[in-house]
């Protein structure tokens, strides 16, 4: 029995979760060093001594944290850059447009995958999930089903942000600009998913909805056991639309750094708990039903 082993479970079956802790071990001390190849999962089932599925469950883990790749049937998974990871090397917060994208991959490696937003425009989303017809074109991830759900803010309300600092003396270029943006994302990434959906076999169900009100945060929600979120960082600036420069309040969502919560500390999974339940109020009271165009 490999020492490890016996100090989790002692003659217990060591479950997915206590492999995930082995191995998540050995990639952070740099035993298993960035870019290299795992074992198999057959070396991994012999070591530990325990079904193919439960070494699966593992790797799959470990993708959903940022810390493998290409965990698929018949290669090994490779540890990850940490380029790839939300943070870097030093901790600090990656900005949303370099950090949304490999999580977004490590939540296709899952069977079912499923992502609830909320955003501005969803544009860093759009964004993400474009990379993945990649993966899926070539077969590097192949899940059965996608759901996602989108909060977006409605067209109708005065945003905080952005907008005009000065109140338009008629109709507000601000507004009209982000509406387009909101509507173009949105359907790219619908068309996105769609058509990934027919082309490969893929049970794609997508929705939008439309809240009353201006969100200060951007959150994602991926297969139920990661948050990511990011504060919108307000700013006053000039911006030129059309032939006028116009003072705005504005808040670049692809440039805030965007945190990272998973559901294997205590802390970390009241917070995705609490941000499901948050997400899905919202989702079932307050907001109405969006249509793109």
């Amino acid at each position: 029995m490999h020492p490890e082993r016996s100090e989790l479970n002692g003659t217990e079956k060591p479950t997915s979760d206590d492999v995930a802790k082995i191995l998540r071990e050995r990639i952070q001390s740099g035993e298993l060093e960035a870019g290299a190849p795992m074992p198999t999962q057959a070396l991994l089932v012999q070591e530990f001594e325990v079904q193919r599925s439960v070494v699966r469950q593992a790797l799959r883990m470990l993708q959903q944290e940022g810390l493998l790749t290409e965990v698929i049937r018949g290669s090994p998974a490779r540890v990850a850059a940490r380029s790839s990871r939300t943070e870097a090397a030093d901790g600090t917060p990656r900005q949303t447009m370099v950090a949304l994208g490999p999580r977004i991959s490590a939540t296709f490696g899952a069977a079912d995958v499923r992502i609830d937003a909320l955003c501005l425009t969803a544009e860093s989303l759009s964004a993400a999930l474009g990379e993945q017809r990649t993966l899926i074109h070539t077969r590097r991830s192949m899940p059965a089903t996608i759901t996602v759900r989108v909060l977006l803010p409605n067209r109708d309300i005065d945003l905080a942000f952005p907008g005009m600092i000065s109140d338009p003396e008629e109709s507000d270029p601000v507004h009209r600009r982000w509406l387009a943006q909101r509507n173009a994302h949105g359907i790219v990434l619908s068309d996105h998913l769609r058509g990934l959906g027919a082309v490969h076999g893929i049970d794609v169900d997508i929705q939008f909805k439309a809240l009353p009100f201006t969100p200060p945060v951007k959150l994602y929600l991926l297969n139920g056991t990661e948050v990511l979120f990011a504060y919108y960082q307000v700013t006053e600036r000039e911006e030129q639309i059309g032939r006028e420069s116009v003072a705005i309040y504005d808040a670049l969502g692809g440039v805030s750094p965007l945190f990272s919560f998973g559901a294997g500390d205590g802390h970390d999974q009241a917070f995705v708990t609490q941000s499901q339940t948050w997400f899905d109020a919202l989702w079932t009271t307050i907001a109405t039903d969006l249509v793109l165009d």
